[in-house]
């Protein structure tokens, strides 16, 4: 069987480039590109300014910092309205928010992250990383949880070594020993918590959205300020959780 080739590596730089600026948190330094892509700071200069040309790239001509354009946010925004997922699930999304009256993510995997897809704020106020086309990593969501305890114990090895375990709260979950812990917990229960692990004061539920053909197609949650959590509360987002996730797999199959 023969690999296909690539037809010059520019766009491969280029998307480097790209997944580095959409994963950090704010605007980069051309040393800090070149640094994280293994670029050489004239080569990441070069595609740095074409990629300004074009829109996928805005640099800030006062602090000399590079960050996503609008024209790349505009076509992903625009393939985020186009998942098939994305469309099934909204119905049964806004019925889950409006039972549960707090806010209700969908996210799909994309490598080492969930990418938020779809968000349907809570009428309580409170104050959410989460935001549509915003990704959090496996390791710290219920989202992420949920999703990787539908695949090999191998699998998720391979991901624990391909990452770094960043202490985002005090409750973050930081090693391998502790994570499979969780996720069989996860694998038993068929849902997964994030107890203030990626946002502190922040409990959420999640529950992946895998076929009985074993395909995932993403992950819902719920979010509640821990403030408002009560074991009648929790009991009822779970019952909820499960209900939305099998009223999206019904009219997946």
């Amino acid at each position: 069987m023969t690999t296909q080739k690539p037809y010059g590596t520019v766009l491969i730089k280029a998307s480097l480039i790209l997944d580095h600026l959409s994963s950090s948190n704010g605007p980069q330094s051309l040393q800090s590109i070149a640094k994280e892509t293994g670029l050489s700071s004239s080569t990441a200069l070069k595609i740095l300014d074409t990629l300004v040309l074009i829109g996928y790239v805005q640099k800030d001509p006062e602090l000399k910092r590079f960050s996503l354009g609008p024209s790349i946010i505009k076509y992903a925004l625009k393939a985020l309205s186009q998942l098939d997922i994305k469309q099934i699930a909204q119905p049964h999304l806004e019925a889950f928010q409006a039972r549960t009256n707090e806010t209700v993510h969908l996210g799909i995997l994309d490598h080492i992250h969930v990418v938020y897809v779809a968000k349907i704020e809570s009428q309580n106020p409170v104050c959410l990383y989460s935001k549509v086309g915003k990704n959090i990593p496996l390791y710290c969501s219920a989202m992420g949880k949920a999703i990787l305890a539908d695949q090999s114990d191998e699998e998720i090895r391979r991901y624990l070594n391909s990452i770094e375990m960043v202490k985002m709260t005090d409750k973050t979950i930081t090693t391998h020993e502790g994570f499979f812990d969780e996720i069989e917990k996860v694998r038993a229960q068929g849902y997964a918590f994030d107890n203030s692990e990626h946002e502190n004061e922040v409990f959420c539920v999640g529950t992946a959205i895998t076929t009985s053909g074993g395909k995932n197609v993403g992950a819902i949650s719920v979010s509640v300020p821990t403030y408002r959590l009560t074991d009648e509360v929790l009991q009822n987002l779970i019952k909820e959780v499960e209900t939305c996730r099998n009223n999206i797999l019904n009219d997946l199959e």
